[in-house]
């Protein structure tokens, strides 16, 4: 079926940059909107920031000006780029996307999740 599988989570210091990646593959026919949640521990999860297919954005306001979502459509593939990265930033980072398949079926779909720790 359908699967998204993110990358590019790690340690970084504050004030760094990282680059987080998001791969959809299997019976896709289409996807719309995509975006990137986090959850740090013990707290609920929040949308980061969200992308449409035509390219319209949303940002959560404690990361405006320093992330920006961006995304590849002939790829399936979804960017989270991240600068200027504090300590509060910390959590485990979800890929999500709303996805046609062949059925035809239409629903969410969720990356496994991807870890970005922010030393201060």
């Amino acid at each position: 079926q359908v699967q998204l599988v993110e990358s590019g989570g790690g340690l970084v210091q504050a004030g760094g940059s990282l680059r987080l990646s998001c791969a959809a593959s299997g019976s896709i026919v289409s996807i719309n909107d995509m975006g990137w949640y986090r959850q740090a521990p013990g707290k609920q999860r929040e949308a980061v920031a969200t992308i449409t297919r035509g390219g319209s954005t949303y940002y959560v306001d404690s990361v405006k000006g320093r992330f920006t979502i961006s995304r590849d459509n002939a790829k399936n593939t979804v960017y989270l780029q991240m600068n200027s990265l504090k300590p509060e930033d910390t959590a485990v980072y979800y890929c999500h996307a709303d996805i046609w398949t062949e059925v035809p079926r239409y629903r969410g779909y969720w990356g496994q999740g991807t870890q970005v720790t922010v030393s201060s």
